[in-house]
């Protein structure tokens, strides 16, 4: 089975074809970092790098490029370094390394290439004035403005009529703009903000033209293969991109820009919108202080990308579980030693399946719980063809595991959840001591240890194979 992925300019599930298979490029747009990341903005993230480890896995992690970026020029910016007192530096070094923390928590692997806006600034004004030489921008009372008139194919991916777009605008239009959606490239900085030279005057670029020249400049030239980021994204973000590195090389249609365009679905908290005023946005900064970051992650990917995902304490409860049940499993079968089977077997092409139609992660977590029944009824079988089947039964669980991103600790480290050596001696002592107690059917006796265990923070889980433990809130 190859690779399909729903692109969003065609509405439809597409084979994907690189343009080359030795140089696969993927681009997210990513942070602004100004303060912590809220729940919302961890499911892009995870979602790509789920294509990222599956892409890497199908071409080669060498001939993969993921770039990421990040924002670290910004209104928000400024006005929280102003308000500290501290150069913008400050504020996005604090907050990108809370970023990638968080990510790291998630099991989120670093992308190939993390281009910052500040470190591009001459390949953004080189990209804008390729514009304004081909007539597809305009400079105008120090601002420089992409002319949406100069490409009719303007709203291709949003499906939106320029036209029904104009008569629908209701935003005052700015003196200096030929058109009401014109967009600006590059801008005048206020007193006080940081601003860059230009051929235009001193000042800072638009939101739209950093990603278009960071493309260009780390992953160009155009076309690049896939395009990811948030529904909220389409328009106009990336649909201001596609008229931006069109028009700078004089191209016609859309698929000069990307060739893919992949969008995941909303996030909402307990079916309402995230929202400062409503008081329900969720930081990710303190949601894995508290919820293991695979937890985090098998929620994330609980629904299908595309499809809007409820965050509820009842989906982390579901996760958790799904996660504790698992890692039991490879827990018990301890004794097996998993035999890794390469790209190329069939055994190994027939569970990616679920992943190769448009990263389909529920039915992929199915194709897991799955794998850890076939082990499960496997691992305590007598005779080599038993143990060979467990074995392979298990490196399958593990290597699909990897590609979600899951599984990734030893099983006893999940459990004990971060206890120190003395507490994992005494839980270990008195789970001795409980089993005995109930062999000799001495209930009493064995409600007491458990409640003392209890009283520790730990919760004891009983099964087939004898009593296993975790501690809460973790795993």
């Amino acid at each position: 089975m190859t690779l399909r992925l729903y692109d969003t300019l065609s509405r439809e599930k597409r084979e994907f074809k690189p343009l080359r298979k030795d140089r696969v490029t993927l681009y997210v747009c990513g942070p602004t970092v100004y303060d912590y990341a809220h729940i919302g903005n961890a499911r892009p993230a995870v979602v790509f790098d789920v294509l990222h480890r599956l892409l890497r896995r199908e071409y080669g992690a060498e001939h993969v490029i993921y770039a990421r970026n990040v924002t670290d020029v910004d209104d928000k910016i400024n006005a929280k370094a102003a308000k500290e007192g501290v150069p913008i530096g400050e504020i996005t070094a604090r907050y990108e390394a809370a970023y990638l923390a968080d990510m790291a928590a998630l099991n989120v692997l670093p992308p190939t290439v993390a281009p910052h806006v500040t470190d591009h600034m001459e390949a953004i004004t080189r990209q804008i004035g390729a514009l304004v030489e081909r007539g597809a921008a305009y400079a105008a009372e120090g601002h420089v403005l992409f002319d949406v008139g100069a490409y009719p194919a303007y709203g291709a991916l949003s499906k939106r009529s320029l036209d029904d777009m104009i008569a629908g605008a209701r935003v005052e239009v700015a003196p200096y703009k030929r058109n009401a959606h014109d967009f600006v490239l590059w801008k005048p900085s206020k007193p006080g903000e940081p601003e860059w030279p230009s051929p235009w005057g001193p000042g800072r670029p638009g939101w739209h033209i950093e990603c278009s020249a960071m493309i260009e400049e780390v992953l160009g030239p155009f076309p690049i293969d896939i395009h990811g980021g948030g529904i909220d994204l389409v328009f106009p973000h990336h649909e201001n991109e596609i008229a931006q590195g069109v028009c700078a090389h004089g191209h016609d249609g859309p698929e000069a820009y990307a060739r893919y365009w992949m969008h995941n679905g909303f996030l909402t908290i307990e079916a309402d919108k995230m929202s400062k005023s409503v008081g329900n946005v969720l930081l990710l900064h303190d949601l894995v202080k508290t919820v293991p970051g695979e937890v985090v992650r098998w929620a994330l990917l609980s629904a299908h990308y595309r499809q809007p995902l409820d965050w509820t304490q009842s989906l982390l409860d579901q996760s958790r579980k799904s996660l504790d049940r698992l890692y039991g499993v490879i827990q018990r079968s301890g004794h097996i030693a998993a035999r890794w089977l390469h790209a190329e077997e069939s055994e190994w092409r027939d569970p990616t399946q679920p992943l190769l139609d448009d990263i389909n992660t529920p039915a992929t977590f199915a194709r897991l719980r799955a794998y850890a029944d076939e082990l499960e009824a496997l691992m305590n079988k007598q005779g080599d063809a038993a143990q060979a089947a467990a074995a392979d039964a298990k490196a399958r669980l593990l290597q699909l595991a990897s590609l979600l991103g899951v599984l990734q600790q030893d099983p006893d480290a999940w459990f004990e959840g971060g206890a120190d050596e003395d507490l994992k001696a005494r839980v270990e002592a008195l789970l001795e001591q409980r089993t005995a107690a109930r062999a000799a059917k001495d209930w009493p006796e064995a409600d007491r240890i458990r409640a003392e265990l209890d009283a520790l923070g730990v919760v004891v889980m009983d099964g087939p194979q004898g009593a296993t433990w975790r501690m809460k809130g973790a795993g």
